[in-house]
This record gives C-alpha cells, structure tokens and sequence, in this order.
C-alpha cells in the first residue's frame, strides 16, 4: 500500500519504519489526509503478522509543528454553520472532530504491536501526543530538538491526550507546569522528566529506536497496566494537598481569569487522574470541545498563529520583486538601538558594518554583542564558537567609506532631524544607487527625513522596538515616495533577522506609539483624578496586559515623556497636550528629578537588588486620593483597553495601517495588548461594534474627548460589521477603504 504524506519499510526483523515526509510542506502537520492516512498505516501494522512493531519518524530536519490550525478554523466554521440549524446537532458534530485526534493514537498505543517514537527535530503539540502515546520514546541528542506542548499560548490546550499522558508519566507539579506554559523541552529535560525513555546520537535515532523493539519493548502502557500507581502519589495525597490549592492561586495570579483554556488544563488533569485512563480522555475532550468554543480561542488561534504564521511569511511583500540576499548591512549609530540592530543581524549570519563618530563608540556598541552573547555562552544557550562567528561579523568603523557594497543601511542616530540629515547624505555618498537606506526614528515622518535623500523611492522606515534582542515586532514605514523595492527589501530584513514586519503609512508615532502613548495617557488621567496608583497598575494587569502603564512610563523614561509631550505642543499647538498631563510630567521629572527606572527613581523606587522594585509612597501626595472602595475597579480595566482599541481604530479609519493582521498582531507583539483578546481591533470585534459604541460613548461622556467614536465605528456598528468583514485581508485587489 502507498501512501502521500508516509512511507512504510519493514526490515529484515519485522521491524516497519513509517517516514512521515509531506511532499508539499517545509515542515510536517497534522492536516485530515495525514491522519487519514496513519489510520490506514496503524490498521496495516496491526493485520500485517510479518511486522512486530512500528518506529515513526520524520524525513524531515524537523518531527512535526502539530495540527495544522487551518484545520481547526475550517472545523470551527462548520460547527459555527451549523450551529444556526441544529445547535445539539452542531455540538456533537464538534465533540466528535474534537476527539479524533485523540481516538487515533489511542488505538495506536492499545494496537497489541509496539511503537517507538523516534523525534529528530521540532516535536509540537499534537506530534508530542503522538510520541506520548508511541510505548517507547527516542530523540536525537541535538540543540534543534525541541518537544512541547504549545497549545495554550493560542487559546486551547493539549487536547488528543496531552493532558493526561504528561500527569501519568512525570509528577503532577512538573506537568502543570508545562502544560499550562507551554514551554520547550531539551531531550535532556524530557528524559529527566520521564516523558522520554533515550537520548540517541542523531546518526543512531532510528537505529536506537529499532533496538527498543528488538529488545522486547512491551506493547501495553503504564497506565493501561494493573496496579499502576501515579509518579509523585494520587490527588488525594499529602503531595496532591500540597500542589492543588496553591496550583489553583498561582494560576488565578498569573492569569486573572482571562485564559480560559488554562483554567481548563487543571480541571483535565485533576478529574483525568480520578477516574480510568479511557474516561479521563472522554473528559479532557468535553473540555477541548468547549474551549474550541470560546472567542478567546478564535482570535488566539487566528492573531497568534494564523496571520503571525502569514506575515512571517512575508504576506505584506510586494509581488514581483527578487527576494534580497544580504552581504553586507550598515548600521550608523552604535548606541543602545544601534548595537542591538547590528546583534540581531550578525546572530543571523549577515555580516555587519557598525559606524559610529569614532572608533571608541563604535567599538563599544560592538561590545554589547559580545556582552549580550557570552551571556547566552554562560547560560549554555550557545557555544563558544558561535559567538567567536557572531563577533567576526560586525565590523566597527567610525569610515563611512566602509559603508560601500551594503546592500542596505540602517540609522539609528540620535533623533536629531540635522543630525539624521548628515549621516543620509554621507551614507549615501558611498551607496551603491540600488541600496536600501532606512530610518530607525521613533519621532520623525519617514516623508520630511526622506527629502534628505538623493534617491527617495529606496528611503524606508524600519522602526525596532527597545531591547532589540527580546522585541519580536518591527514596523515598516513608508514615506510618500517609498518604492516597493524598498519595502520589499526591508521586508526581506525583518523575515533574515527573524522578527515579524508589519507595514505602516507615514504619520506622527506611526501605529504602535500612538497606541501605547493613549495607554499612558489614560493612566496619568487616572493619577490626577486621584485613583491610588497600585489600582491603575493591578487593573491593566487584571485587564490582561503585561506592564502597567506606570511602570511602562518607567522603562521607557519619564522625561521622554516630557520631550514627546513639548515637542507635540511646539508642532500642534498647546491644545494637543491635556495641561493637567503635562503638569503631572513636568512635576516629577523638574521638581522630584524621577526619570524612570534609568536613574532609579520614576513612579516606581528602584532599590538595589535584590529587593523588587515598589510604587513610589510619594504618588500618593500629588493629588487627593479617592477611597479604593470607590473606584469603580472594573470599568478601570475597560479604559485602559478601550483608550487602545479607539486608536486602533483611529489609525485603521486614516489608512495608517490597512490590514487588521498587523494591528492585532502589532498590539499583542509590541505592548502586549491582552492576548486573550486576539489585539486591539480584534477586541473590538468580540464585544461588536455597535455595542462598543455603546460602551464608548459611557466613557466618553464620563472622562472626555479620547472616548470618542471614530466615524468608520459608527459606521461599522450600523452595519453589523466586523474588521475583518470591513477590511478583509484576503479579498482581491486592494483593501477597502476606511469609511
């Protein structure tokens, strides 16, 4: 029998070895031919009396991603059809796709013929599941194997019996853990676990895996066995007494409720491991059914997988423009921005020029890269040769003439529009004519920098976020004149150096800033309105955002706070600025010197370590404070997202950002807008927009202006539409226009 996506070899011992190798596809997924297939597969290992036992592998560099998601939105579309005719009907439909998954490798491990999972590379998600039910467990001992089980960073959770192989393998403290993190294994930390049997030299995988069989590998499951107890003791045990009550807390804090898929991760495992193994998958997949249910799953799903995974991908890219293959970059200015760009770059193997005024600077950004990689040298997260390579890669100068032969250059000098003028004109004196130039600026219109140029169609914003190494998020501006080349070649920049671009038209603070600045914003409002400064900080987090504004305002400096805030004024005139907001700024940096955390001292007291840092006693003597009691908790959260989501919409409504992908994503990679949520306009798409009019115009007429609905809202929400219905991004031709 042949198949597409598998090969199956038996060996003179009896031994089948099924190749899982999808001929269209960089990387194996589960899709509904794949799992078609290895039905097909287990029945022929079961029928077949020459073969004694199954090995699976991959053929590729990589095991497996996991489900195709695809695959689950396809799923969720039919039960969301159907629901309107048979809602009982519609559910059952969705219980019974839930559990195929998890019914296929449970008829793999109870096949009476043993498996061994042999893992040499990426191994996610359901391909993790798959391994957890094989009765023996090999991977290949290498830095590119990674096994977890991710799902709950999307909204759902290991649902083919991820939850309740884990818990049945390793101590239940260590699987709550991983499962409701979703983080990545070592071969060494797996095998520590006892979610692995062997570790393999690459060459020997398959080999190694083969040798289980031979050896007389039992085709029967611990838990399937008579009398088998639980590693680290039962639920109701002194250790289960111990893990459970605080589990619970710990979960409450680190989520606030918001993640319903983690909740459901604990209630899988405790019931799951009172009750026989086949009963425990029967719960788990009532719980995947309805988690697959719920809005945070589908705009997880589709912000943090589906329209990630395509702007990765380049989605954004100009067709019809030869893909750039890096030689050599330029980066003028070797300070903190411009030694992360000139890391990130070298990291993936392009070979750097780093300029600054002088050797000494130039040389000193270079040291941030050595500082930043025998950090990661020290932590065993890479080898001393590779950073000896990195380090070989960036060149420090303080010549402009060795700028010549880059095939694009970065600034990212001081934000100076003289001195910005400067380093374009000398740069490109030396420029090939096609060369890319692109701005790093925070502050300035891509189109006034441009005209600085002798070539504006190759001149591009590419806008890093602070520290460059951590933030995943870059956006590309494009002045008036910016050419597809252009664009597509910083494109190019941002899928090498591995981050996600989102495009972005020219306009004061471009997207991300004119989103955060309201979230501070609104924060400062609430100070003077005389909230108590822990309230503001615990309801953005209970609202589901990472930092606080306050220590946000902390990180990113007070003072620029102020220079942003008197630059606005001196552009848009004294109306621009809310006095009372300047006021507040102006008090802590000129009479308290309170900069942020760079001098220690911001809204937040930074003590030397060890001690945490704490909000400032002094916040509290700025303003009359309200009694806690009556503070409207609640609706705190509600304007600290919905001050972002407005100007989300603000920027969609002026064609700043055309594509709702790169707003949600955009919100949840730079500021960590509430990813539960699915981003800021998604946000709004899961209240509706005639509802969240409705909620706006409440806010607007209790605390100002900034609450007011964008006419392309009010439009929307008249019409019943969504902004993925108002501007789909899949449609043909070009995006609708706002309003």
């Amino acid at each position: 029998m042949s198949y597409t996506n598998f090969t199956l070899d038996t060996d003179a011992d009896g031994i089948a070895l099924v190749t899982w190798n999808m001929p269209d596809r960089s990387m194996n997924v589960f899709t509904e031919e794949v799992m078609n297939e290895l039905d097909k597969i287990i029945d022929q290992v079961m029928a077949d009396a020459g073969i004694k036992g199954a090995v699976i592998t991959s053929g590729k560099d990589s095991f497996s991603g996991g489900a195709d998601l695809a695959m689950l939105q396809k799923m969720l579309a039919v039960f969301a059809r159907e629901k309107t005719k048979d809602p009982e009907k519609a559910a059952k439909l969705l219980f019974d796709n839930a559990g195929r998954m998890g019914g296929l490798w449970r008829k793999l491990e109870t096949s009476g013929k043993p498996w061994v999972s042999a893992i040499n590379g990426t191994c996610m998600g359901g391909a993790f599941e798959l391994s957890l039910a094989c009765h023996g467990r090999v991977a290949a001992d290498s830095d590119k194997v990674k096994m977890a089980l991710p799902e709950v960073k999307v909204g759902i959770f290991p649902g083919a019996g991820g939850t309740q192989r884990v818990p049945r393998l390793t101590d239940q403290q260590q699987a709550l853990q991983m499962l409701t993190s979703g983080q990545n294994l070592s071969p060494q930390k797996a095998k520590a676990m006892g979610l692995i049997h062997e570790i393999a030299e690459p060459a020997k995988l398959v080999e190694t895996a083969k040798a289980m069989i031979r050896n007389g590998l039992k085709a029967v499951q611990p838990w399937d066995e008579k009398g088998f107890k639980l590693p680290g003791g039962q639920i109701y045990s002194p250790a289960g007494f111990n893990l459970w009550p605080p589990a619970i807390a710990i979960l409450r804090r680190e989520t606030y409720g918001n993640y319903p898929a983690a909740a459901a991760i604990l209630k899988c495992v405790y019931e799951g491991l009172l009750v026989p193994f086949d009963t425990a998958l029967r719960i788990e997949q009532r719980y995947f059914t309805e988690i697959m249910q719920t809005k945070e799953a589908a705009a997880m799903i589709r912000s943090l997988f589906v329209s990630l995974q395509e702007l990765n991908k380049g989605a954004r890219r100009p067709a019809g423009v030869p893909e750039t293959k890096f030689k050599k970059i330029g980066i003028l200015g070797a300070g903190f921005m411009g030694a992360g760009i000139a890391y990130v770059t070298a990291k993936a193997g392009i070979p750097v020029v780093l300029l600054d005024r002088d050797i000494e600077s130039a040389t000193k950004g270079k040291a941030h890269s050595d500082s930043l990689v025998s950090d990661q040298v020290k932590k065993g997260r890479a080898k001393p040769e590779e950073r000896d390579k990195l380090l070989s890669l960036i060149t420090p100068t303080s010549d402009y003439a060795d700028l010549a032969g880059c095939d694009l250059v970065v600034e990212a000098v001081f934000e100076d529009s003289a001195v910005k003028k400067a380093a374009t004109e000398q740069a490109e004196a030396v420029l090939k004519s096609s060369a890319i130039f692109a701005s790093n600026t925070s502050t300035i219109p891509i189109t006034s920098l441009a005209k600085n140029s002798a070539r504006p169609k190759n001149f591009v914003g590419i806008h890093f976020f602070s520290p460059v190494d951590k933030m995943m998020l870059v956006e590309i501006i494009l002045g008036k004149k910016t050419g597809d080349k252009a664009l597509a070649t910083a494109i190019d920049f941002v899928r090498a150096i591995k981050k996600t671009p989102i495009v972005v038209n020219d306009t004061r603070g471009f997207y991300v800033n004119r989103c955060v600045l309201r979230y501070m914003s609104e924060a400062y409002k609430m100070l003077i309105e005389g909230v108590p400064a822990p309230m503001i900080e615990n309801a953005a987090k209970a609202a589901g955002m990472p930092v606080g504004p306050l220590a946000l305002t902390d990180e990113t400096a007070i003072d620029l706070a102020q220079k942003i805030m008197k630059q606005t004024i001196r552009d848009l005139g004294d109306k621009a600025v809310d006095p009372k907001q300047m006021a507040l700024i102006n008090t802590m940096v000129d009479d308290h010197g309170r900069f942020g955390r760079k001098n220690g001292k911001g809204f937040y007291d930074y003590p030397a370590k060890p001690a945490k840092k704490k909000l400032w006693p002094g916040l509290k003597d700025l303003y009359p404070q309200l009694a806690a009691e009556k503070v409207d908790y609640e609706e705190l959260q509600q304007r600290l997202l919905v001050t972002i989501a407005l100007e989300a919409a603000r920027v969609m409504e002026e064609g700043i950002v055309t594509d709702p992908r790169e707003a949600d994503v955009g919100s949840i990679l730079a500021f960590g807008f509430a990813p539960y949520t699915g981003g800021a306009l998604s946000y709004i798409d899961g209240i509706g927009a005639k509802r969240f009019v409705k909620i706006a115009k409440g806010l607007q007429k209790k605390y100002g202006a900034e609450f007011k609905a964008p006419k392309l809202l009010i439009d929307m929400a008249e019409k019943g539409e969504t902004f993925y219905e108002r501007f789909d991004p899949y449609a043909k031709g070009d995006v609708k226009q706002a309003a």
